[in-house]
């Protein structure tokens, strides 16, 4: 771990690695690079002598936090090191106000450099509040504990460590290309920030995606300190637009005025604030018709109640569209990205200079620990990629929310604060109870909740039912029905998550005929032999475990089908005795793969939809509590809503109401001979995780046509459309198309993918996200899964009753002896 690193005092001088033997190259004359036949590009070689284990003579491009940090590290680590930094501007220039690093990132510092980590505590500010103005009520969350300190105060105790070390600052100097530096040095270290020239003159080889966002936003200050974290929202003509301020330093007893350009130090102290907005609101804002000075101004008018009339200042502020870096490499060589040139996280989470600290702490450690350059390097980017992944995963809900922000203005107060501060999902319910219990109690009224009653185990009404608490066991598919008929797995698998405490249980796809089926083992309801064998079923849910509801989802399997058991090969044809396919296109799942779908014409498309009438009239025989119509992951439904798979020329292709068209026939059908006072929900894929697919506007739309159809929930899960998809699989990774759906029409939603805590449901349904949580892996793992998840929380009401059976086992078994005599003293 690189928090862990521990260097040696900067006095002690050491040995050169590689011993006498190691070559070391020496500059020509002052600041000149030592000459060198090697290739631009090309790893450092001796025809004399092995590669020095660790690099001796270091380019580092960029002056900004994280190339001041490594070289200041990489040259303490090593006295004997040539470390030179290149930075095109002047020291005291620097481009924004106040950087934010939280505990983490400055315990690896304490390790690493108590130095710089004392200097920094110097200058911290700190403050625990975030206040959150919403439609004339203030809400103050308290517990979070930032620390912030200016921009240009963090670079002065980086450049006085740097020299104090030996580092040579080069300021107003332009850095070689890197392939030079990289042709005279051991080591390149590209921190040019997110323009990197270094990765764009190497892109064939860090292969980098940047994602322009929907927002802009501008970088000011205000000469006063705010005394928290502030989110302030302006509802204006044009359409939304937030204030994100923070303190940056602290109000000094010294009354004189400041002599720096934009000084911190001021009597009131000072504030970083951020304004931000979608871009067609800042178009018809005209802000982007105003100079420097104008946006200035025109922000501290829209914000003047949160700057209390005060003004504001700009330093070369510019109005940008944040862009998300991903680099598929971050080392070319001897050239190595750190920093925004490797990777950016949206600054709603105050991530930039702390990842990019962080990356300098990983890559010192590593280049200290490992024999060669090439394996620190592998090392470094092995170590630091999942943690930047996660974080920019974090960053781009939290940027999310915010450009889809319009859309909860009309929650609750109290809700919609709990939804901005777990917007990045790195916040929850629980962590957000410990910090600030009086406020996380506040929201659960709010909710609803009852007291001692966590938000999963209110209950949920859908048309003339009632779940007793808000979890559901997700359709899994089981394949290993025979011939249709579910059988005694179908019972234990189940009756044990009925038994396990879910709210709704729900089945596998059931197929409306054999046709329609994915694989062999998969169960259906095309027969009264079928429907009897379900009524075995439900009627063993309801007589065990009463108060659970039992759910059916009825689909058909279209170009997917006829392949072999998931085990046996997914997706994968059938060895022998396939059956032939109907889909929306003749388009195979994959070419070459699987087989040619016959399009549907009128008749197959009538014949399709009286399949799912007569399969719903069989569940409702069966005594299913609801059903749910699948419309996602590519079957046959799915394959019409989605462009990619729908390119049929007549009135159900083209535009998204034709193709709407079909899937709302077979609802409507189904509707009409469901039970009226049975819930019908619909599960659609939000996206397709492709190009050219079903776009987040597209599912509100599709969504919209469902509830207006008598859809009493949408169950809203991605992809598995087409073979190619590209997921952003992370926790919770369906969830905002979800809320999406749920804030933009007020219908209710089911969650699904990748929701594995209950922490994680309740903070889905508290902050108005979700109101249904359904799980799959964690059935799986854990058939009782709910009723573990109320005893983890010490719940005990009728939400979650335990079945007599089982109430011996309600309670954890203890995992030792925890008896033991407590110590009488502590001595320090």
């Amino acid at each position: 771990m690189a928090g862990a690193l521990t260097m040696p005092p900067a006095e002690a001088p050491r040995t050169a690695p590689g011993g006498a033997g190691a070559v070391r190259p020496e500059a020509d004359g002052e600041g000149a690079p030592a000459k060198s036949t090697r290739a631009p590009g090309a790893r450092p070689e001796s025809p004399r002598a092995p590669e020095p284990p660790t690099p001796l003579r270091i380019a580092v491009v960029g002056g900004g936090p994280g190339g001041l940090y490594a070289a200041a590290l990489l040259k303490r680590l090593d006295p004997s090191r040539e470390v030179t930094v290149w930075e095109r501007n002047a020291p005291e220039d620097t481009f924004g106000f106040g950087v934010v690093l939280s505990d983490e990132t400055l315990g690896g510092i304490e390790h690493a450099d108590p130095a710089v980590y004392r200097a920094l505590q110097d200058a911290f500010v700190r403050w625990d509040d975030i206040h959150i103005a919403h439609r004339g009520h203030l809400l103050t969350s308290t517990g979070h504990g930032f620390a912030a300190l200016g921009r240009r105060r963090l670079l002065e105790i980086l450049h006085a460590r740097c020299a104090e070390l030996g580092v040579r600052l080069r300021f107003r100097t332009e850095a070689p290309p890197a392939a030079e530096l990289a042709a005279t040095h051991d080591l390149v270290v590209a921190a040019d920030g997110v323009h990197s020239r270094t990765r764009d003159a190497h892109a064939d080889v860090f292969r980098p995606t940047l994602t322009t966002h929907r927002c802009r936003y501008i970088w000011l200050a205000a000469d006063f300190a705010f005394d928290a974290f502030r989110f302030e929202i302006a509802e204006t003509e044009y359409g939304v637009m937030q204030l994100h301020g923070y303190p940056f330093s602290r109000p000094s007893s010294d009354h004189r005025p400041s002599t720096r350009p934009f000084g911190p130090h001021g009597q009131s102290g000072s504030s970083t604030v951020i304004v931000e907005m979608r871009e067609e609101v800042w178009r018809a804002a005209g802000f982007d018709e105003l100079d420097e000075a104008e946006s200035t101004a025109r922000c501290a008018k829209l914000f003047a109640e949160a700057l209390g009339g005060r003004a504001l200042r700009s330093n070369n502020s510019t109005w940008t569209a944040f862009r998300t870096v991903v680099n598929e490499r971050w080392s070319h060589g001897n050239i190595v990205l750190l920093g925004d040139a490797a990777h950016t996280a949206h600054f709603s989470i105050g991530s930039g200079t702390k990842l990019a600290v962080e990356d300098a702490l990983a890559l010192a450690a590593c280049v200290e620990e490992q024999p060669t350059l090439d394996e620190a390097l592998a090392a470094y980017e092995t170590e630091r990629r999942p943690v930047v992944e996660s974080t920019q995963r974090a960053a781009a809900a939290s940027l999310r929310w915010f450009e889809e922000l319009g859309g909860y203005l009309d929650q609750p107060p109290r809700q919609f604060a709990f939804n901005l501060l777990t917007r990045s999902r790195r916040v929850t319910h629980d962590n957000l109870r410990l910090r600030d219990p009086a406020f996380t109690g506040s929201v659960e009224r709010e909710f609803g909740c009852p007291p001692g009653t966590p938000p999963m185990f209110t209950p949920f009404r859908l048309r003339g039912l009632t779940l007793r608490n808000r979890v559901v066991v997700s359709p899994m598919d089981l394949y290993v029905a025979e011939d249709g008929l579910p059988g005694d797995f179908h019972l234990v698998h189940l009756g044990a998550r009925a038994l396990g405490g879910a709210g709704l249980v729900m089945t596998e796809m059931v197929c409306v005929s054999p046709q329609g089926r994915i694989t062999p083992g998969c169960t259906g309801l095309w027969t009264d032999e079928q429907a009897a064998a379900w009524a075995r079923i439900t009627a063993f849910v309801h007589d065990r475990s009463p108060g659970t509801a039992i759910g059916v989802q009825l689909g058909h399997s279209g170009r997917k089908g006829s392949t072999r058991r998931m085990w046996e090969g997914i997706d994968q044809p059938l060895p022998e005795g396939n059956w032939p396919l109907t889909a929306a296109s003749p388009l195979p799942y994959r070419t070459g793969v699987n087989q040619i779908p016959h399009a549907l014409d009128r008749d197959g498309m009538t014949a399709v939809r009286e399949e799912f009438v007569a399969a719903a009239r069989r569940a409702a025989r069966s005594g299913f509590d609801l059903l749910e119509l699948h419309c996602a992951h590519g079957y046959l439904l799915s394959g019409f809503l989605s462009p990619l798979t729908n390119r049929r020329d007549d009135a159900y292709g083209g535009a998204l109401g034709n193709r709407l068209r079909y899937p709302l026939e077979v609802f409507d059908a189904v509707r009409e001979v469901w039970p009226e006072d049975r819930p019908m929900t619909v599960r659609i894929s939000a996206t397709d995780w492709a190009d050219g697919g079903t776009t987040a506007e597209e599912a509100v739309e599709i969504a919209r046509a469902f509830a207006a159809h008598g859809a009493d929930a949408l169950d809203v899960s991605t992809g598995q459309v087409v073979p190619d998809e590209r997921p952003e699989y992370g926790r919770s990774y369906q969830t905002p198309y979800a809320d999406r759906i749920r804030n933009a029409l007020a219908v209710p939603v089911i969650a699904v993918g990748a929701i594995s805590s209950w922490d994680d449901v309740n903070s889905l349904l508290l902050a108005g996200r979700a109101d249904l949580c359904a799980l799959a892996r964690p059935h799986l793992y854990d058939p009782h899964w709910t009723l573990h998840a109320a005893a983890d929380q010490n719940y005990q009401g009728p939400a979650a009753p335990w079945p007599p059976p089982y109430r011996a086992g309600s309670r954890k078994p203890p995992t030792g002896r925890t008896d033991a005599p407590k110590p009488r003293l502590t001595l320090g």
